[in-house]
């Protein structure tokens, strides 16, 4: 989806609470699967109900020693 027809599509659409998000027990909003497969694909950010099996990839600090 270009970005031009991905801001159309948001801008259009309003996301229904309870099937396209909830509020976590933080209040931050959490989009649920069926919002990311209706958006169509992942974008990397490693959201929690992603349908696409993406895994964020853990940044190990270098030891002291390392540079």
């Amino acid at each position: 989806m270009s970005d031009e027809s991905y801001a159309g599509f948001f801008s259009k659409n309003e996301f229904v609470e309870g099937t396209d998000f909830y509020y976590n027990e933080q209040g931050y909003k959490v989009f649920t699967e069926a919002y990311h497969l209706k958006r169509g694909y992942c974008c990397e950010n490693g959201c929690l109900h992603c349908p696409y099996n993406f895994k964020r990839k853990l940044r190990h600090p270098k030891n002291k020693g390392e540079k």
